[in-house]
Parts: structure tokens; sequence; C-alpha cells
């Protein structure tokens, strides 16, 4: 996540055959999947607050306060700049969300982006310098020479997990940009996670320095569908 490019961040391999085949790790769509609308913010807000709270990087980034006020305070700002878009979804459930920039746009309109920092300032104070700066290092990894869809955020309800429901979910997003021959790119902010997308057809494609030095973030990309 961030101000100008969003974050392929997911809390919980290079291939040129179709989407059934690349799809074929076993994980299938979960079904009934929705586009989350503006109702739906304090929701998918609650999901990604829990979900990144042990997150390697936004774990530590967003501080835990009594009730995760500022957690949920930053999320939710930067989650109503992207819900304009009709690329953030729910599980039928309500178990997991995922949240998209599609191609060629920006996650976030200068005034959105003014708004965003405004609170990660007040709520952070002097270490919103800190986070300014890692997400300087996203924006500069961020694939600039051609278009396509990027995840910014993956999380499941940590009642959920351990499922497979947050990867299914994605297993039906890949598949409707699969059928638009679209490319998808994101940035793995916890190691452990790495192998999953690449089970689904993303290929490491760098890294750079996390939150904290010494922790590495993943960039990853998805070609498009042949």
């Amino acid at each position: 996540m961030g101000a100008v490019h969003s974050r392929g961040d997911v809390a919980s391999l290079e291939s040129s055959s179709p989407s059934a085949g690349r799809l074929s790790s076993g994980l299938v769509p979960s079904g009934p999947a929705r586009v989350a609308g503006a109702t739906d913010l304090g929701f998918v807000t609650e999901i990604v607050t829990l979900a990144f709270a042990n997150d390697p990087v936004w774990g530590r980034a967003f501080p835990a306060d009594p009730g995760n006020t500022t957690r949920r305070d930053i999320w939710r700002a930067y989650l109503r700049a992207l819900m304009r878009f009709p690329w953030t979804w729910l599980t039928a459930g309500g178990e997991a969300t995922s949240v998209w920039v599609p191609p060629s746009e920006v996650e976030m309109t200068p005034g959105q982006a003014e708004t965003f920092e405004a609170i990660v300032v007040d709520r952070l104070g002097p270490a919103a310098d800190d986070v300014r700066a890692l997400l300087g290092r996203f924006d500069a990894a961020h694939p600039a020479d051609e278009p396509h869809y990027y995840l910014s955020l993956l999380g499941t309800h940590p009642a959920h997990r351990g499922r497979g429901i947050g990867m299914s979910l994605l297993a039906d997003n890949l598949a409707r940009i699969d059928a638009e021959r679209m490319p998808a790119y994101l940035e793995s902010t916890n190691p452990d996670n790495d192998v999953r997308y690449e089970r689904v057809g993303f290929r490491r494609i760098g890294v750079f320095e996390g939150y904290v030095p010494g922790s590495i973030i993943t960039t990853m990309w998805r070609p498009a569908a042949r």
C-alpha cells in the first residue's frame, strides 16, 4: 500500500500455459466472490487490520495500540481510496478480501494521497518519516513499462486462516485477469508466502528492504495468459 502505487502484500512461476493450467495447483475459485462496495469499507478494513497485525512489514510499520485504533484508521484511509475501483473483492462468506488496482491506474488521487499522508503523520508522529521512506522503496520497485493488475492486499480474517480461502479468492481473481489477457504484479511482505504465489503463476523478479533493516520484500510478476 502507499500513496502513489499500490502494494501487493498478502497476509496469510512463470508459465506460458493458459489460465486453466496455471491454476492447476489444486486451488479453485472459491465460488461467488463479489465486488466490495462503499458500504463494505468498515468490513474490509477490519479484515485487513486483523490480517496484517503480525505481518513482518505492516505489523511493525503500524504499531499496535489499544483497540488497534492506529492501524484501523490508517488502513481505512488507504482502502477508502482504492475501493473507488470495482476491484476489491470479498469471499461469499466474508472470510477474506483482495484489493487490486486496475491497469494504468494509480491508487490515490492527489487529494486522497494528501488525506492519507495527513492521517499517517497524525497517527504515527515522527515514525511517519520511516513509513514514508518505506513507501518510496515500494514506488521505486514498481514496474512501469507494461500495464498490469496490481494486487495491493490479500488478507484472510484470523478466524478463517489455514483453509486456503485467501488463495482460492486469489485464484478466482486471476481467472478473471487471465480472461483479459493481462499480467499481474505484487510485492510479498512475508517470505513464507512467496512459494504460494509461485504455485499460481507468479515469479520472483526482485527484492528490496522492508521496514526493519535486513528484512526483505519480494517483487513478483505473473505474465499474461496466452
